[in-house]
């Protein structure tokens, strides 16, 4: 027995010394791939460690930098930084999701169509509600022409005209995130529905502070749910309570709104008493169309064969639509502090702006005898600004809301080659990020500088190529459902605001980006000046 311990115990560790020693640093098909720390070989402890201290996006940057279109992060985990053989094959290609999304943006444990792993079921729900995304939409849509004239006219500007005439600064992060929730939950759910956070104060900080207060802890839900499972059998708790109760809160008022958005709509009273399901019983015909995307999404879950969810339909619409309303007001809040910013840090540009937006939509301006007052200008006209489209592509390439890593897995049958390297196996955690697609110097010369002028002076095949290097709202069958919407809705703001003010920094301070997936000031604050333009 002795003899064969001996025997035993120096075959188990030279077995074990090889699976996670010699082959990932010797044999595996990705030690061909340049390593971005000596560690990523054979251990995740580096990757993850960058992840934990909010360095991720700047270490893989670097390491691309160095060793160029593809780097190992870790032992079954890569990053690619190229278009062609890069971010084509893998988001163009089919790859299905990490486990990743579903570890940590699922709602009400429903899944959603970002946290679906598996490309078959998202491709079904997105054509549920694609067309009301749609850029064609959107611009003819009349809810959605009533819900802007009532932000700009009756919410934002009487607001600013406020804070202009008594000198005051204005902390413009905490109103961008404002002005984008109020737009997005009015056109899910209805006017009569919405919140009014631009004018609610009080309301509004105390949802935005639930909402953000959870972030630190999104580490180990996504990248080590098994060790929060493991800690949690023994007692101790990673993530503390306090976190899943901030979670259910917000849960819940996506709920309150999902139930108040049916209940306006159709001539049925309490749709879903008591949290029981009833869109079956629902009338076919709505008596209002206000709740735009609530609507359609009901409707089509309802009659689908193909929805075969074995969770509540009430659940699977409130899951949906609390992470339309999560990411649209979010991102689109996050660029818009970093335009004005940057339009306030350059004031020519700024001048510049102003005077196409005067010259183009002078509907946005103040009435006069001249004008209808509070006519509001054609969604066709502002998308059409070419000065006004390079700010804000621009500040969406070198502040990308999302600037992070979007984890996919790779195939197991074809094996795949990215950016060059050998045929990868199945299985394989492969990414790319905006962060470093965006800082390409030989496609975006001078890549830090905020530069509007490069998308309008660039010639025809320049333009082509940065678009195929733009990738602030992703590419393939996964790209981001809501990015006409965002993109509408920030011109519209950002032209309200310029056609009629300048605006002055006070207190930038924390205005840098933080290195995480979705990437807003340091400081969570910008302070501007306005001072009206007559």
């Amino acid at each position: 027995m002795i003899s064969l311990s001996l025997v035993a115990l120096p075959l188990v560790v030279s077995y074990l010394v090889y699976i996670y020693l010699v082959f990932p640093v010797f044999f595996s098909p990705l030690s061909k791939i340049p390593s971005a720390h000596f560690l990523s070989s054979f251990s995740p402890v580096w990757i993850l460690w960058k992840r934990y201290k909010g360095q991720e996006n700047r270490a893989i940057h670097a390491a691309h930098v160095k060793y160029g279109g593809i780097v190992r992060l870790g032992p079954n985990e890569v990053s690619v930084a190229c278009v062609d053989n890069g971010i084509r094959t893998v988001y163009s290609g089919g790859f299905e999701k990490w486990n990743w999304y579903p570890n940590q943006f699922e709602n009400y444990g429903v899944p959603n169509m970002f946290s679906m792993a598996n490309s078959k079921p998202h491709s079904i729900q997105k054509r549920m509600i694609s067309n009301v995304y749609s850029k064609s939409y959107l611009q003819s849509s009349p809810e959605l022409h009533q819900i802007s004239k009532i932000m700009i006219f009756d919410r934002l500007l009487p607001l600013l005209q406020d804070v202009a005439t008594k000198g005051q600064s204005l902390d413009v992060h905490d109103l961008n995130h404002s002005s984008t929730m109020d737009f997005i939950i009015a056109f899910i759910f209805g006017l009569q529905t919405s919140t009014n956070f631009i004018q609610d104060v009080k309301t509004r900080k105390e949802w935005i502070s639930i909402y953000q207060s959870r972030r630190p802890f999104r580490f180990w839900a996504a990248e080590l749910p098994g060790v929060v499972c493991f800690f949690k059998r023994l007692g101790i708790n990673i993530i503390p309570a306090w976190v899943s109760n901030a979670n259910r809160w917000l849960e819940d008022w996506t709920l309150e709104k999902c139930d108040a958005a049916a209940a306006s709509v159709y001539e049925f009273e309490d749709p879903f008493s008591a949290g029981k399901e009833k869109l079956d019983t629902l009338p076919t015909t709505p008596t209002r169309t206000t709740p735009i995307v609530f609507c359609q999404l009901a409707d089509c879950l309802k009659p689908n064969p193909a929805y075969r969810s074995p969770h509540p339909m009430r659940l699977s619409i409130a899951t949906e639509l609390h992470d339309h309303l999560a990411a649209g007001h979010e991102t689109s809040g996050i660029t818009l502090t970093y335009l004005f910013h940057e339009l306030s840090l350059n004031p020519p540009i700024q001048s510049r702006l102003r005077a196409e937006l005067r010259a183009h939509l002078p509907s946005l301006l103040p009435s006069s005898p001249e004008r209808k007052p509070h006519d509001m200008p054609n969604p066709r006209t502002i998308d059409a600004l070419p000065f006004l489209n390079a700010c804000l592509l621009e500040t969406l390439r070198i502040h990308a809301a999302i600037p992070g890593p979007q984890p996919r897995i790779t195939p197991h049958s074809p094996s795949m080659s990215l950016a060059n390297s050998p045929p990868l196996p199945g299985g394989v955690r492969v990414s790319a990020q905006a962060y470093t697609l965006h800082r390409n110097a030989d496609v975006f010369p001078e890549p830090e500088l905020w530069r509007p002028e490069r998308w309008i002076e660039a010639s025809e095949a320049e333009k082509l190529e940065m678009g195929r290097w733009f990738w602030a709202f992703g590419s393939g069958g996964r790209m981001c459902i809501g990015r006409h919407f965002a993109v509408q809705e920030m011109k519209l703001i950002t032209a309200a605001i310029y056609a009629n003010f300048t605006t002055h920094i006070v207190d930038d301070e924390g205005i840098e980006q933080i290195d995480a997936y979705t990437a807003g000031p340091k400081g969570n604050k910008l302070m501007l000046r306005f001072e009206r333009v007559e």
